[in-house]
């Protein structure tokens, strides 16, 4: 054990003298945050150098669908990368991009035949965004520059995607680099005002979003949302209404409808696509994280065939899309993703998700009744709280408090990694995990509320 403590903290200490994590106040690793070696996967579970386990209960950032090592996936791995491990996409092409070109289009909501890809889901969002803009330009209304993005939304971190994002954690220092988009009121359900449901809350911010498309609709490229949950946002949800009506909208106003699917997507609402539950096909798809099953960086932006001809032309003409990724298509994680893909189409993820959904829904109900516990909510195998110093007035902590934090270690402490949104809580665990895996964090969560709580 002296040993394996040792070899811990050998590994701490080599990554602290070079890597920069992400989303970190690297100070606070000296003291406020641990920093644990992880040396294995197994399934839900992550292994560290001393051998302690850690129930993964976000998916590793949401992108571990079917378990870490998943066999199949790394099987897949192996064999491609014994065959082709990379040739740039610009003039080749290979059977694993061309396959998961074909399936993607095959799954994916009617009329996605288009499939550019990159690395990651910052990468789909920029593609998405700048493919919009130059689709206008090339029809004839270089006007349309602007885009519409939803209150508490999250897209990413590179710029175009940060600039349609309305988090001020991550906007405000870099206003200055960033375009301005017009901002819709969120149809965040727990928004209701008395006696309004989610379908009220949902028609209610369509209507104030007729008002903006009347006003901005001329020089509107698209309108970008996350379908049902806007995750980094403190995973707020709406409903299904909200979709289908925003298609109608942008149907009648003439935009196009940007569906960022990076996190909810590959069955985390308990459909495949959360736009199946609006019954809708957006005019882009942006897909990352579960598309490889959260083995390897791949993202892809699906589009129509509309938007696909609108590039095409003479050289001289100069209307192709100049966007390109030294990784796009990379053999190997398309191997990755088609394994991921096969895992769905063998098996009954779907009907194993919303099971596993009830069984959470079922063991965080007596969460309602905690007394710092605020808007516990669900969408599929995703569900939240918030840890509130007043319930009945929902008044927070104040930030300086770090309740958040104080969840966070007790948690991990206890063997769960459940990693909030500061004071949000939420749980978005791969679908390899059972019942029990279940009680454990759930009830890990209770303790680490009342310890945070105090």
């Amino acid at each position: 054990m002296a040993d394996s403590r040792s070899r811990n903290l050998r590994l701490a200490a080599r990554d602290l003298a070079h890597v920069w994590h992400p989303c970190t106040q690297m100070r606070e690793h000296d003291a406020q945050l641990p920093l644990i070696p992880i040396v294995r996967g197994d399934g839900a579970w992550l292994i560290d150098g001393e051998g302690k386990r850690y129930l993964d209960g976000i998916s590793s950032w949401w992108s571990n669908l079917f378990g870490h090592a998943n066999p199949r996936i790394a099987a897949a791995i192996a064999t491609q990368a014994g065959t082709l491990n990379h040739v740039m996409l610009a003039g080749f092409t290979h059977e694993p991009a061309l396959q998961l070109a074909e399936e993607l289009a095959r799954i994916a909501p009617a009329g996605l035949t288009r499939v550019s890809f990159a690395s990651d889901g910052a990468s789909a969002v920029e593609i998405a965004l700048k493919m919009s803009f130059h689709y206008w330009r090339n029809v004839g209304q270089p006007q349309r520059t602007r885009f519409i993005a939803l209150a508490n939304a999250y897209h990413g971190e590179t710029l175009g995607a940060l600039s349609v994002s309305d988090l001020p954690l991550y906007r405000a220092v870099y206003g200055p680099l960033l375009f301005e988009p017009v901002v819709a009121p969120s149809p965040d359900w727990l928004d209701a005002e008395p006696g309004e449901n989610a379908d009220a809350v949902a028609r209610r911010r369509l209507a104030e979003l007729r008002t903006i498309l009347e006003r901005h609709a001329g020089e509107t490229c698209a309108v970008i949302i996350e379908p049902l949950v806007q995750c980094s946002g403190g995973m707020r949800m709406h409903a299904p209404t909200y979709v289908g009506g925003l298609r109608a909208l942008c149907d009648e106003f003439g935009v196009h409808l940007i569906a960022d699917e990076i996190a909810v997507g590959f069955g985390r609402t308990g459909t495949l696509f959360a736009c199946e539950q609006a019954g809708i096909a957006p005019d882009f798809l942006c897909l990352a994280k579960g598309l490889t099953g959260g083995a390897l960086p791949l993202s892809a932006v699906l589009t129509t065939d509309e938007v696909y001809r609108a590039f095409l032309g003479d050289y001289a003409a100069n209307n192709a899309f100049l966007h390109s990724h030294t990784f796009s298509g990379n053999p190997i994680a398309c191997a990755a993703a088609l394994a991921s893909l096969a895992i769905f189409r063998d098996e009954p993820v779907l009907e194993r998700i919303r099971a596993l959904a009830a069984r959470l829904s079922e063991r965080i109900e007596p969460l309602r009744d905690h007394p710092h516990v605020a808007g516990v909510r669900q969408t599929g195998l995703i569900a939240a709280f918030d840890l509130v110093a007043d319930k009945p007035s929902r008044t927070p902590y104040p930030p300086a408090d770090r309740r958040g934090l104080r969840f966070y270690r007790h948690a991990l402490g206890h063997g769960i990694l459940l990693r909030p949104l500061g004071d949000t809580v939420y749980f978005l665990p791969p679908y390899c995990i059972d019942d029990g895996d279940i009680d454990l964090m759930v009830d890990a969560a209770v303790g680490a509320v009342d310890a945070a709580t105090a």
